[in-house]
């Protein structure tokens, strides 16, 4: 079993990248959305902050949540620690010190995309460059994903970096889902409610979703099975019982891993059993709270066991 300090260094690596991934899709596809909605649709950018839980720490630095202010939060603001350049920066710092346990290769992309970010951050918060920037966040991070899969011997050091990686993402999931299906007006006017079809393929475009949703269930985009897309589908790879069947399989090859699995095995029963298309706005709250707090409760059990 590898030290408690370099295992939680590789899961605390693989979280960050997968977190700055994360956010710049976000910002990304709220971007084009709100080009796509009419003007008497007033989503704006609050639901960003409130998807990343950082509205509190924003309101206390920021008087209005407008786009300029939201984008600079979300990606330089040193004031917030889950901004892009200050998760690629966290990501580097616990990568630096397991240099001698993952490919060289991959330290210097997770090295080189946090320079760029940092360097670039700054001119690309308007929207002239944003896009570009952004493109780039997504594709850095990718690029070391993709490196550590193919170069990286699959030991207990891929495992907990997978384990990382996937709850990093079912929690993002649970975050989009909870928050974009309440700011999709349920009771929207008739005149209206053609526009909740593209809120619903942003849903699903903010986890890269939206091709292999239609590929999969060869129909129009609607609430109920998006919703059993992202949480109950168990083959793509950022649907929520996908990420936790990842974990299972991580904890599966390690030891002391009977508490831990013991929690995602009761997470795991509870969103296959749920009846998602008889869930209202506020039991989808609800329900998406409780995975959440479960998620909270394995990411804990797994600290205990193993850092």
């Amino acid at each position: 079993m590898m030290l408690s300090r370099v295992a939680n260094n590789i899961y605390w690596a693989a979280r960050y990248i997968e977190r700055a991934e994360n956010t710049a899709r976000l910002i990304n596809v709220n971007s084009h959305l709100l080009l796509d909605l009419p003007r008497r649709i007033r989503l704006g950018w609050e639901p960003i902050i409130e998807i990343l839980g950082n509205d509190a720490l924003f309101y206390q630095r920021h008087d209005t949540a407008d786009e300029r202010q939201v984008i600079r939060f979300m990606v330089s603001e040193q004031a917030n620690p889950g901004s892009i350049v200050n998760s690629l920066r966290q990501a580097r710092e616990n990568a630096r010190t397991i240099r001698d346990i993952i490919p060289r290769e991959a330290w210097e992309q997770i090295n080189q995309n946090y320079l760029h970010a940092r360097e670039h951050a700054s001119s690309s918060l308007g929207r002239r460059k944003r896009d570009d920037f952004l493109r780039s966040i997504i594709l850095g991070a990718q690029s070391v994903t993709g490196m550590l899969a193919g170069t990286m011997t699959h030991d207990e050091g891929y495992d907990f970096l997978r384990m990382g990686r996937n709850l990093e993402r079912a929690d993002m999931t649970t975050r989009i889902v909870d928050v974009r299906s309440a700011s999709l007006l349920p009771e929207m006017s008739e005149d209206l409610s053609p526009f909740e079809n593209i809120q619903w393929v942003s849903v699903l475009k903010s986890l890269t979703a939206y091709q292999m949703y239609r590929r999969e269930m060869r129909i129009r985009v609607r609430r109920p099975d998006v919703l059993r897309f992202l949480l109950q589908e168990r083959r793509f790879p950022r649907a929520f019982y996908h990420a936790t069947c990842e974990v299972e399989n991580c904890l599966q090859h390690l030891p002391h891993n009977e508490k831990p699995l013991k929690i995602l095995t009761r997470l795991q029963k509870k969103v296959l059993s749920a009846k998602l298309e008889q869930l209202q706005q506020e039991e989808l709250h609800g329900f998406v709270d409780v995975l959440q707090l479960d998620l909270a409760r394995l990411h804990n059990e797994i600290r205990a066991s193993y850092f």
